[in-house]
């Protein structure tokens, strides 16, 4: 009995070093050593190498015939933030990627899903075309995206340019198994949602009730009377309002610096006031962004005039997720 406790205290202390502090209720009874082990957010590797580890350790005592681990994981509380616009063409997409590389630039921990399943634009916006996600226990495991960032796209799924000829039922399950992905370590997933204010949409914030949304408008009238939409969904859905971004908003003259205002200006601002909304700021319609999101390269992740609207958007829906927290 005192051989098999010194047996069992030693490798206790050898099951807590090689377990990196993850092994509890560790038991010996009658030779069998059990524990529960916490796998969560390890790759497969690092499990199979862990796990062997501790068996392994097992083996070399007398008194220890077996070692049986449990292994868990507890599942992560994901905040979702939804990027939404009440149609196409607005730059919702860019302004997603942008956001999303911004965010992790001031240390959170984020993903990035592209839910536009009939458009997905985010494989190129990331540098992320032709890469194919793997998948493990049923799940996908994300693709790293530039800057680092984890992302899934439908696009990652379907050959390019290809048509998704869909009906809703299959685009809601194919947006549910890229949100329910495994976003190991990830603590908030920014969503570029679908244009438009239809059954898809309803659905997915239905199902997956993001914490917030960030709402995208040109200034003209006629994106602000979509966007209006779009925040009439959210609203009666329960989804708290971040914020309205106004994009594309006045075009500097790269020869003589006059800014002009091709879609208007101040009209996303005036909206927001009026429906009692936060105003998130401006983003101008820029060469340098167009190139650089052609080209995979974000400006978010720069250090230019291009990277600061961004730098400033997270640094606004960072503000809003911390005083979510109090």
């Amino acid at each position: 009995m005192g051989r098999a406790m010194s047996d069992f205290d030693a490798l206790s202390n050898r099951i807590s070093t090689l377990s990196q502090g993850r092994a509890s209720a560790v038991r010996m009874k009658d030779g069998i050593v059990s524990l529960v082990l916490d796998i969560g957010g390890l790759s497969a590797e690092e499990r199979k190498a862990m796990t062997a580890a501790i068996e392994g350790e097992g083996r070399g005592y007398p008194s220890v015939t077996q070692v049986r681990i449990l292994e868990t994981a507890e599942k992560r509380a994901v905040k979702i933030i939804a990027v939404a616009s009440g149609k196409g063409g607005v730059g919702k997409s860019t302004v997603s990627a942008n956001l999303a590389i911004a965010l992790a630039r001031s240390g959170v921990k984020v993903g990035l899903v592209d839910a536009d399943i009939y458009g997905p634009s985010q494989p190129r916006l990331l540098a992320s075309e032709g890469q194919k996600p793997l998948a493990e226990d049923s799940k996908m495991i994300p693709i790293r995206g530039a800057g680092g960032v984890p992302m899934l796209s439908m696009g990652h799924l379907v050959e390019p340019c290809k048509a998704i000829a869909w009906r809703g039922p299959m685009v809601s399950n194919a947006l549910s198994q890229l949100i329910d992905a495994r976003w190991d370590g990830v603590d908030v997933l920014v969503v570029d949602m679908p244009p438009g204010t239809g059954d898809i949409q309803l659905s997915m914030v239905q199902k997956h009730k993001p914490a917030g949304v960030v709402i995208v408008s040109t200034p003209q009238d006629l994106a602000l009377i979509d966007a209006t939409r779009a925040v009439n969904l959210f609203e009666q859905v329960g989804v708290p309002m971040i914020g309205f971004v106004e994009n594309m908003a006045g075009y500097a003259c790269p020869h003589c610096g006059e800014i002009s205002d091709p879609f208007g200006t101040g009209g996303a601002e005036a909206a927001a006031r009026q429906m009692n909304i936060p105003f998130l700021g401006r983003i101008p319609l820029s060469i340098g962004i167009r190139t650089s999101s052609d080209a995979g390269t974000p400006p978010a992740a720069g250090t230019d005039a291009d990277a600061e609207p961004f730098l400033a958007l997270a640094t606004k829906v960072k503000d809003w997720l911390s005083a979510q927290k109090g």
